[in-house]
């Protein structure tokens, strides 16, 4: 289902919600692709509502254009670009999206996040930003090794690939190095592994990262 949110400055959004049955074991803030709350982020909304988590979307393009659910073609790719690089000229505007879904969130109990290719990277930006985060999990974020010297208010867990060109192996252990208390996990596979709309999809590797983030959240959330 989806709902409207609101930011502290007044701003009023959509967000995409998956409920579990029975009494939430907590809540879960989804953050999308570049590709904005398409079906695969719907998909994988579900997925951890599966679990017990009611999983919140909200849409953060919504303050540049309203509905924006992309595919994954060139031209997706180009204009998912365009769109990242109009949010992140302001990113204290997301945050404040990502602030409400996880005020949202609160009202089941304990708050964790989850973020894939721009999301990953808005993870960690919450992870050190924002209050009222149990844990935070991210999948290839491209950009948070040039994120290194802040420091996360609640336990993170990251997932990237060794073969991901948009963020080379060396920057990823050089993230490790400065940031020890980050659980960093590598996989033989490329950006978008867990996306299995993409070619870059790798069965094995996204297996083993939702296992592992399932546990991860098990741990600090619920």
């Amino acid at each position: 289902m989806s709902m409207q949110l609101q930011a502290a400055d007044g701003h009023r959004f959509d967000a995409f919600v998956a409920t579990p049955q029975g009494t939430p074991r907590g809540a879960l803030v989804v953050l999308q692709e570049i590709f904005g709350v398409n079906s695969h982020i719907r998909a994988v909304a579900h997925g951890y509502a599966d679990e017990g988590y009611v999983a919140i979307a909200p849409a953060l393009f919504e303050r540049l254009q309203p509905g924006v659910e992309l595919g994954y073609t060139e031209d997706d790719v180009k204009r998912g670009r365009e769109l990242k690089a109009a949010a992140m000229a302001q990113p204290e505007r997301v945050l404040q999206d990502i602030a409400a879904a996880i005020a949202e969130g609160a009202q089941h109990g304990k708050v964790g996040i989850v973020g894939y290719c721009w999301g990953g990277l808005l993870t960690w930006l919450s992870a050190c930003r924002l209050d009222g985060l149990s844990a935070a999990i991210s999948y290839y974020g491209a950009g948070i090794p040039d994120q290194a010297t802040l420091k996360p208010r609640c336990p993170v867990l990251m997932h990237f690939g060794e073969r991901d060109s948009l963020i080379p192996l060396d920057r990823v252990e050089a993230f490790q190095w400065s940031r020890p208390e980050v659980e960093v996990h590598v996989y033989p596979a490329d950006h978008g592994f867990n996306c299995d709309q993409r070619a870059a999809f790798e069965p094995q590797s996204a297996a083993l990262a939702r296992r592992r983030s399932l546990d991860f959240l098990q741990r600090h959330v619920g």
